[in-house]
């Protein structure tokens, strides 16, 4: 097959996701065709079956804000029609889904049928899409995709409550990852880098945005530091940075916390942490949850959204409602408290994460591109 990947480019899961599934499709002989404002980070042309194709917004002065959703939907039509793809898939509704129908229907008038699929990530229905402006738009998108994927059955969920006039069958597909990328032979992070010690390591990774309470991190990692030895690394980086920063001058704990940055590739530091802090108000998924998982790493996060199928309290670490710091900082205690303990849900993570891997979920998708074709009229 030559399948169009529409994705955003950046450090968010959907983008992640989306070059993770193009690469492994490319592995197995499809033709892969990314298209974006820029290369996704994590894509790597080490196939010959992968290909880039740059959506340019021009600078007109005419426009206050540039119409890139415009712009992609005639990218789309010359990708299709020169690269002779059979179908799209979008990731994330706003706006690729909708650009992904005009696309279609100016080929339609050429004679082209092109399908699409679209993917539902998280923010794009539970954040962004609860504005009444976009409401109309996403619905319609929706509806008139030839298929709709969600990552989650608590996204799945959320979008027929927030958009009701949404007719659209949509199947669950989880998240993934790939498993051969975890394994510790790959990894060569110097653990006593970070913990000198031998203290025990959490780890927290986030865009930094409200959405994922990371003081609630610095709370929990201040407690837990207090009953056990212990270090914080933080990846990522939003418009929260300064507020974390200034919380851990508060709590005095900034010589006990790393800031990393964004990392394209972050299982080289999660191979060598003890345990991964998530406690976002809500999770469509919670990839990096399942990122820790495949690391050998167990979780405490939250109880919201798709994270609950993904973390299985008191297996592969435990669950709490958002906000209670107090009973997330006990858990953490009670699973670094000795080696034994850690132990076993470092292993139950590993099993969980297991049930993940992209060599269950690629054929999901792969299935799903099958009947998309069959049921297409040429």
């Amino acid at each position: 097959m030559k399948i169009g990947i529409v994705c955003y480019p950046t450090f968010g899961g959907s983008g992640v996701v989306a070059t993770e599934l193009g690469t492994a499709l490319a592995a197995k002989g499809h033709q892969v065709h990314f298209i974006s404002y820029s290369q996704p980070v994590r894509l790597d042309f080490f196939s010959g079956n992968l290909f880039y194709h740059e959506v340019s917004v021009s600078d007109y002065p005419l426009f206050d804000y540039q119409p890139y959703e415009l712009v992609l939907s005639s990218k789309l039509v010359d990708v299709v029609k020169y690269e002779k793809l059979d179908l799209l898939h979008v990731h994330y509704a706003i706006p690729h889904a909708s650009a992904a129908y005009m696309a279609k229907q100016i080929l339609a008038s050429q004679g082209i049928n092109i399908p699409f699929i679209t993917t539902l990530h998280g923010t794009d229905i539970t954040l962004v899409g609860k504005d009444p402006s976009f409401e109309p738009v996403i619905t319609f998108a929706i509806n008139q995709s030839d298929a709709v994927t969600a990552v989650s059955e608590s996204l799945k969920k959320d979008t027929y409550i927030n958009f009701p006039n949404v007719n659209k069958e949509i199947s669950v597909i989880p998240n993934f990852i790939r498993l051969d990328d975890y394994k510790p032979e790959n990894q060569h992070c110097d653990k006593k880098a970070y913990a000198p010690y031998s203290e025990k390591l959490l780890i927290h990774v986030s865009n930094f945005r409200k959405v994922k309470r990371v003081e609630d991190v610095l709370y929990v990692f201040d407690k837990v530091r207090k009953a056990i030895p212990s270090k914080l690394i933080l990846i990522g980086d939003g418009p929260e940075r300064a507020n974390i920063e200034k919380l851990c001058r508060e709590l005095d704990t900034c010589n006990d916390i790393k800031s990393l940055g964004k990392i394209v590739n972050p299982e080289q530091i999660l191979s060598i942490a003890d345990l991964f802090l998530l406690t976002s108000e809500t999770e469509s998924f919670g990839l990096a949850a399942l990122e820790a998982m495949a690391s050998k790493v167990p979780v405490i996060s939250t109880n919201s959204g798709g994270i609950p199928e993904v973390n299985i309290n008191g297996y592969s670490g435990y669950l709490s409602n958002v906000g209670d710091v107090e009973e997330m900082a006990n858990n953490a205690i009670h699973i670094l408290k000795d080696n034994v303990t850690l132990s076993i849900f470092k292993n139950n993570a590993y099993e969980q994460a297991k049930k993940f891997d992209i060599a269950k979920i690629l054929p999901m998708y792969e299935d799903l591109y099958a009947r998309v074709l069959k049921t297409a009229i040429y």
